[in-house]
């Protein structure tokens, strides 16, 4: 019941367009060095150690003067995701890439960076490398996370506070030193991935429910003292995700689960990107703000 990637970052990828022959480049940064590669936006593939993807998508208004709709192209508004190599992180960053090539086909620009967001270094050098290309951060989405399962009788501390200090101190970290750039300009977008399981909770994930429910109390926190400088920070709960793991679950645990989901199914990782899209980049959604929008089939009502 999480929208979860592996906490620990080295890896990264470039990418291309699909259709357009414009590419995406990713910024390979493992271990902090500076080397340039591309690959095919298409073939990117799910790697163990997730990056955060600094993505420059496109924005786009329209203004009808009549009968005559006209289209207009604002600067592409710079995004970071972190935990961006795989499951909900990827669809995030995929779906910002591609609303970049909607109107021109100028495809979008992206920059990926190795690091661990619960490092304060990291995430400052993360910062640092997505303003020292782009100028600013518009939109950041906090993403990454990792599970270290098990019933609290036998949680060790380790397992608690590797999840408390990537899922919960992560986030503190990167909102934190986004909210300083978006303060200067007043203006910004936070959303913050959680769970359903940060507001219910789950058995055998002591850490993992108490760690989004910080979040949950963070965002709503964040939300009261930026708004005064127009900066919106939302969450987003994902209740059962498609994944690499629910694929592997026999028919019975699988029938057990889907038997909480009124919806009768597992969400997919582009359902939840469509939702944080939105929040996003989306100017319908500029009066939004504190919220926690839960995308579970109906689990939590």
């Amino acid at each position: 019941m999480a929208s979860c990637a592996s906490g620990s970052a080295i890896m990264a990828a470039g990418i291309t367009m699909p259709n357009t022959g414009h590419k995406i480049c990713h910024f390979r940064q493992p271990f902090l060095s500076n080397t340039l590669h591309t690959i095919n936006f298409s073939n990117l593939q799910c790697r163990s150690n997730p990056f955060s993807a600094v993505v420059k998508a496109q924005a786009v208004t329209v203004e009808q003067a009549g009968s005559q709709v006209t289209p207009k192209t604002h600067e592409a508004p710079v995004v970071i995701v972190t935990g961006a190599s795989r499951g909900i992180g990827k669809a995030i960053s995929l779906a910002l890439g591609k609303a970049g090539c909607k109107i021109e086909t100028c495809g979008g620009q992206a920059l990926s960076f190795g690091g661990d967001v619960s490092k304060e270094a990291d995430v400052e050098a993360m910062i640092k490398t997505a303003v020292d290309a782009w100028g600013t951060v518009d939109v950041l989405i906090n993403n990454a996370g990792i599970t270290r399962d098990g019933l609290l009788m036998r949680m060790t501390t380790k397992q608690w506070q590797e999840v408390i200090d990537l899922n919960l101190t992560g986030v503190y970290l990167c909102t934190q030193a986004a909210a300083k750039i978006m303060m200067k300009k007043k203006k910004g977008k936070i959303i913050n991935i959680a769970s359903v399981v940060g507001l219910v909770g789950n058995f055998g994930q002591a850490n993992y429910s108490a760690a989004k429910a910080g979040v949950i109390g963070l965002t709503k926190t964040v939300a009261k003292e930026y708004a005064s400088r127009n900066i919106n920070v939302n969450a987003v709960a994902p209740g059962f995700i498609a994944s690499d793991m629910t694929a592997k679950l026999g028919d019975d645990i699988e029938k057990k689960i889907l038997g909480q989901v009124p919806l009768g199914r597992y969400g997919q990782p582009e359902e939840v990107a469509g939702l944080v899209e939105f929040l996003a980049i989306n100017p319908a959604a500029n009066y939004i703000t504190g919220q926690v929008l839960t995308i579970d089939g109906g689990m939590v009502m």
